[in-house]
């Protein structure tokens, strides 16, 4: 997928592709950031190079958004929600480089794992834990169908303590 973007005034070729193993320092660095920030992944083990490819190869797939001049600006990673009879229903997280959050990036990222979803076989994708306060994520999941399961009180783990609401999302995939 190629689209352009706003950055300022000037138009930024943006490229969701698959990683590739020359991406995964960049790929473990965006990561981690979000880890570090201990308010959207569940995830608290940094990643390093070494674990970063294992984590990434084991994924359904995983696909970088490219800026023009080869930078890493955000990654994907897609895989199944669960096994066997509920196979079908992917599960999917998304990390921009805090830099440059809200160039819709995250958007192109969504939309490029429907497609890869849909590709492997997914007819459903479902978010299990969108930490509620992740009102950006939210409403852009919302804007491209997704459905509002409930919520699920206290149920992440923030990096200060406390704990706050997730919110279940899902999205059949058209």
């Amino acid at each position: 997928i190629k689209v352009n973007t706003l950055k300022g005034r000037r138009k930024m070729k943006v490229i969701i592709r698959k990683y590739e193993s020359r991406d995964i320092a960049d790929m473990v660095k965006i990561w981690n950031s979000v880890v570090e920030d201990g308010i959207a992944f569940p995830q608290e083990e940094y990643l390093n190079e070494t674990s970063g490819a294992e984590f990434f190869s084991s994924q359904s797939h995983c696909g970088v958004a490219e800026n023009e001049n080869g930078d890493i600006m955000g990654i994907y990673i897609l895989h199944p929600n669960n096994v066997g009879r509920c196979g079908h229903i992917s599960n999917a997280s998304y990390a921009v480089a805090s830099g440059i959050r809200g160039l819709h990036i995250g958007e192109k990222l969504v939309l490029d794992s429907f497609k890869e979803a849909k590709r492997l076989g997914f007819k459903i994708m479902q978010f299990n834990a969108v930490v509620a306060s992740n009102t950006h994520a939210r409403h852009l999941y919302e804007r491209l169908g997704f459905k509002q399961l409930g919520t699920i009180p206290c149920g992440f783990r923030l990096k200060n303590g406390g704990y706050e609401d997730i919110c279940p999302y899902y999205t059949e995939l058209k």
